[in-house]
């Protein structure tokens, strides 16, 4: 299997499955002489991990990251940083019969098309649990791009049909409630309507939002690699996201021009700045300097006991009630993960940048 590898300069490479031993990730290119430490690694990982409310799977898992290479003395040395998170509460008894359904809304039936096997077990390399190496990768990034004052906050902007009020959100509020939401009565909402969902065996998607604030300007190339570009592909390769926006996404399309256009002035320090931000902080695919701003929208999840239609490898049409351990919304989960893939792709972003101009390599050397 091929693609599991992010990046050119600031490079990931992950592996493991969701019931294997483990899962883990390999970062090069990191720069020497970053502290770093498990520490900082786990706090993102306990914002991933299952097992924290009634609204996430009830499968214990503690995500304890270990480096195993690329830091000596809390410092990075330049080369490749291992990490490793051991896989401590799979039932993969759980799935045994299930080995030849093809579950409605899984990769089950494209797995087998494409391989002609697959590991069953929580979905192998399909499962959400991967997204655990992205987030560890993803928590070193975010150090990186914490040394020039970048900050990257994600949080859940809708829950089905209950989105958060702009005049009730506060952005640093996001972590005080189980769903992430930075609307506090949005929130109560969105959790009646969960509960309603899940006595009815059924699950929710909904949407997260991120913003990037103090992004050098200058980041991404005109053509293929736009920043912008690359930031989407980088959040739809997250298995839930069925759709990604940049500043105004969709609502473009209803605008006129003029409605559109983020009109330039000078400031008082006679610095460019824009009246509006519909563009979402990229420009041609280049970083302007302003906030990123893109959203995800996160499917429902697959896995529900509510009676579904679907076949199995004897060539029969059956029903099928999934039990054991899921989440009924993934969207919370889901937050730290859609900041770690932006990370990883602004760092990398930034490394190239670092060679676009003879001024910049005279600067370092």
């Amino acid at each position: 299997m091929s693609g599991s590898v992010l990046g050119d300069l600031f490079k990931i490479s992950t592996w493991g499955e969701s019931h294997g031993k483990g899962l883990g990730v390999v970062i090069d290119g990191c720069p020497a002489g970053l502290e770093l430490n498990e520490e900082d690694i786990q706090s993102d990982l306990d914002r991933r991990k299952p097992g924290q409310s009634p609204f996430t799977t009830p499968r214990k898992e503690g995500d304890k990251v270990e480096i195993l290479s690329g830091v000596f003395k809390a410092k990075t040395t330049g080369t490749p940083i291992s990490l490793i998170i051991y896989n401590k509460n799979q039932r993969s008894k759980d799935y045994t019969k299930l080995k030849d359904v093809y579950r409605p809304g899984h990769s089950d039936y494209s797995y087998d098309l494409k391989y002609g096997f697959r590991d069953y077990r929580g979905s192998g390399r399909a499962s959400g649990r991967e997204t655990a190496a992205r987030v560890a990768a993803g928590a070193v990034a975010r150090k990186v791009l914490a040394e020039l004052g970048v900050k990257i906050r994600a949080y859940t902007a809708s829950i089905g049909p209950v989105k958060i009020d702009p005049e009730n959100t506060k952005i640093e509020t996001r972590l005080d409630n189980f769903l992430y939401m930075p609307d506090q009565k949005a929130a109560k909402k969105a959790e009646k309507y969960l509960t309603e969902l899940m006595e009815d065996n059924n699950s929710s998607g909904g949407t997260i939002e991120c913003r990037v604030e103090n992004i050098p300007e200058g980041l991404g190339e005109p053509v293929f690699d736009k920043s912008d570009a690359l930031l989407a592909r980088a959040i739809m390769s997250i298995g839930a996201v069925k759709g990604v926006e940049i500043g105004s996404g969709f609502k473009a399309a209803e605008m006129t021009g003029h409605q559109h256009n983020d009109f330039y002035q000078y400031d008082e320090d006679q610095e460019i700045s824009k009246l509006t931000n519909n563009a979402g902080g990229t420009l041609g695919g280049i970083t302007d300097g302003s906030e990123i701003v893109l959203r995800a929208a996160v499917k429902a999840t697959p896995s529900i006991e509510k009676t579904q239609s679907t076949v199995n490898k004897a060539g029969e049409n059956i029903e099928l009630n999934i039990h054991g351990r899921h989440d009924p919304v993934i969207v919370p989960r889901a937050v730290v993960v859609v900041e770690a893939m932006t990370a990883l792709t602004l760092v990398d972003l930034l490394l190239k940048q670092m060679t676009t101009r003879l001024e910049y390599i005279k600067k370092v050397f």
